[in-house]
């Protein structure tokens, strides 16, 4: 936008800010007489060093929300408002806004009272819990103030098993107890070791076991902070009525897979006998496990072909038996799909459709095919020189997807405890452009796998080919860019030539909630110049083994990527993401591919730059414009900040620092200050900062974020560099739009 216009802007979004929060300081005019607003809320522990922060979740009436966990901007809004709401400003300053919360003796009460219950329940058997109240004008601060005391330990722990077969599983089986002598007494740890004894027992046959036949007996005296605890383990009854007996052991008699369309009537259902097998972990013979139940629900829910599934067990009579149905409807076994859309690429329009076929059945075994064909058109005007052509492409690509393991040498044990899906792709890309034609050819054959119990996914590429070939390069464009003396690039020329490229890779993924770790590898090159060498090859001018004489491409390239979050409560998250990567041209390469290359700025990078607008190092472009092609590098640093809050409706906000850069391990002639020194990088570092608005609708989200240099690499001036001392809209600010959070 126009530095006025922003200016504008920025000046009235200042004021309104201003004014709403003046206005939250007039709440109390909604405030009944006889009550008060509750002003703020505090939990504090007499002595200090009581972990507070963890009872937060007990107090069941708490302030109104802030932005940032700092300003009442919800309330203010509210406060805007009049009493008359016939009126419409009214009545949508109130629907977006945040009413006073008034405070409640009850609720208050309520608080103190789980205030002291989570407390015993972690051992302080004699807490207690003061509430004091500050009153001003019609505002009301509540301070509970936590006496937790001296907290309890287990002394000895004794166990009442009423049922002899299980003890004796117990006691030759059980390793993992989670009770011990010693550690402090803790319900929430009772209960967990009632949980897991369950889920240790129902893994091994006990169909009808639950936590209800578990309880404990603890026994402390009255000058000792030690506990003697016995956990009971009761014997089974069916009923209040049935005397007690020995709980019975399952194992499975038979397995039965029914269509679950049309079961009546008996229908077949369209899958291998052998994928229905290799997708039910409950096996004839075995004793009943809920572990094996759930795994079943999970194969059987990842494969495509499959709608849903519905397993049943039935008790054979006068046995300890149990008959298993799994009953499986099936989806659709082909679909059909159009999408159209349209294109602006710096000013010029044009439009794009793509037409996809999908099979989720093809050979029975629920082997997902996918067929995409897609066009492109778009009109180019303003290229002087050029033939008066348009820009045209044409794609196909086709995917073939099994559900398991395709690879010899593994056992069918070892494919039927993973989560695997194996994939075959071939693409063929046709684009016709003014400057020049270019074909790709890509195909690959990758394996992915879970490992469910430690959240973590892996990622094997065994084999991916990509094929480059230029036909024809317009006169005009070799002058400007190839050819010519005064613009020879050597960047530029290597990704305008006939490429191949054969890599192979490996990629992890770690998510445990509040943080998440990537790691990808892979190499290019190094089978296809182990042959050439062992094959002693000549090499063509540039001294470069060739493939149906076309330089294959060699590199390595890591990448590393960590995002931590911070829940600091219902309405406010801190975030911190670093990323790291690295890729290193060799043996037959002296520049990486382009699209291997990293770049820097943009949505998902150091916001106070557009996209490709930062580095290497510090490199600046002609008159400081962005060079689309210079501004790469061999090696990326991001490190980003983010406190993200919500505000009103699906309305969020956010905060943020960023910082980083790329840079070449190579010193190219090209990219002067850009290469990567361990005595200077740390002063090559870009520091960004600014604001995001998000629209979260749950299933994706809109984001808008609003970027300002903080301290510039490539500067001509002091003003420049430390931009965060010297704002100007015009040099230092970027607008970015995105689908999805930036990490």
């Amino acid at each position: 936008m126009p530095v006025k216009r922003a200016k504008w802007f920025f000046g009235v979004v200042v004021v309104a800010f201003v004014a709403v929060v003046m206005a939250s300081c007039s709440a109390t005019k909604f405030v009944p007489d006889g009550d008060y607003m509750l002003q703020s809320v505090r939990v504090k522990s007499e002595p200090k060093g009581f972990d507070v922060a963890s009872l937060a979740p007990y107090v069941r009436q708490k302030e109104n929300s802030r932005w940032f966990s700092l300003m009442k901007i919800p309330l203010g809004v509210y406060s805007l408002s009049g009493r008359d709401t016939t009126k419409w400003l009214n009545r949508m300053l109130q629907r977006i806004g945040e009413q006073p919360v008034i405070f409640d003796t009850a609720l208050a009460v309520s608080t103190c009272r789980d205030l002291q219950t989570a407390m015993r329940n972690m051992g302080y058997l004699h807490a207690e819990v003061d509430l004091k109240t500050k009153v001003k004008g019609k505002k009301l601060k509540a301070v509970y103030t936590l006496r937790p005391g001296a907290p309890y330990d287990i002394r000895d722990i004794f166990y009442d098993i009423r049922d002899e077969q299980i003890d004796s599983i117990l006691r030759t089986e059980d390793r993992g107890q989670l009770l011990r002598e010693g550690d402090p007494f803790k319900v929430s740890t009772l209960d967990a070791e009632r949980k897991r004894i369950t889920t240790f027992l129902m893994n091994r046959g006990y169909y009808r076991f639950n936590k209800d036949f578990i309880s404990y007996t603890a026994d402390s005296s009255r000058y000792s902070k030690e506990i003697d605890l016995t956990l009971h383990l009761q014997k089974y009854r069916a009923n209040n009525d049935e005397p007690p007996t020995e709980h019975p052991r399952y194992r499975i008699r038979n397995v039965n897979f029914l269509s679950g369309n049309t079961a009546e009537q008996g229908e077949r259902i369209p899958l291998r006998r052998r994928v229905l097998e290799n997708n039910t972990a409950i096996r004839e013979g075995a004793y009943f496990s809920s572990a094996d139940l759930q795994k079943t629900y999970n194969n059987f829910g990842r494969l495509q072909a499959v709608k849903y599934t519905n397993i049943k067990f039935t008790e054979v009579p006068d046995s300890n038996l149990l008959d298993c149905d799994v009953q499986v409807s099936m989806n659709k076994p082909s679909v059909i799909a159009f999408q159209p859309e349209g294109t602006n690429t710096a000013g010029d329009l044009g439009a794009a459709a793509s037409l996809t076929f999908e099979n989720r059945n093809l050979f029975r075994g629920s082997e997902v095919l996918s067929v995409q064909l897609r066009a492109a058109f778009e009109a180019i005007t303003g290229l002087e020189g050029y033939q008066n052509k348009n820009y045209e492409e044409y794609g196909v690509e086709t995917k073939l997807m099994f559900p398991r393991f395709v690879a010899p040498f593994l056992s069918r044990e070892f494919k039927r405890r993973r989560t695997a899906t194996s994939e075959l792709s071939l693409s063929y890309n046709l684009q016709n452009r003014p400057e020049f034609h270019r074909r790709v050819f890509s195909t690959a054959w990758r394996y992915r796998w879970t490992d469910q119990s430690r959240n973590t996914n892996y990622r094997f590429d065994l084999l991916d080919l990509n094929y480059v070939h230029m036909p024809w390069i317009s006169s005009t464009f070799k002058h400007d860019y190839l050819d010519s003396v005064s613009n020879r690039n050597a960047i530029l020329r290597y990704n305008y030539e006939d490429l191949f490229i054969m890599k192979i890779g490996f990629g992890i993924t770690v998510n445990r909630g509040n943080h998440a770790f990537r790691a990808n590898v892979e190499t290019a090159g190094n089978l296809l110049s182990a042959i050439a060498y062992t094959a002693g090859l000549h090499k063509n001018a540039q001294n470069q083994y060739t493939l149906f004489n076309i330089a294959f491409a060699q590199y390595a390239k890591f990448d590393f990527d960590y995002t931590h979050l911070w829940q600091l409560d219902t309405h406010n998250q801190l975030v911190v993401h670093a990323d790291l990567g690295i890729a290193w041209p060799y043996g037959n390469s002296t520049v990486l591919p382009f699209e291997k290359r990293y770049f820097a700025g943009g949505a998902n990078s150091v916001r106070g730059w557009s996209v490709r607008g930062l580095g290497p190092g510090k490199f600046r472009g002609t008159d400081g414009r962005i060079d689309f092609i210079n501004q790469t590098g061999d090696m990326k640093f991001d490190f980003n900040l983010e406190y993200r809050t919500k505000l009103f409706w699906k309305f969020h906000g956010a905060a943020f620092i960023d910082a980083g850069n790329i840079w070449t391990l190579r010193n190219y002639a090209d990219q002067p200050g850009g290469q990567f020194k361990l005595d200077e990088f740390y002063k090559q570092i870009a520091v960004a900062y600014g604001l995001g608005i998000r629209l979260n609708f749950d299933y994706f989200v809109l984001r808008f974020d609003m970027g300002m240099k903080a301290i510039n690499p490539a500067y001509e001036d002091s003003h420049e560099h430390y931009a965060f001392l010297h704002p100007r809209l015009s040099r230092d600010f970027s607008f970015h739009f995105a689908v999805g959070l930036p990490f």
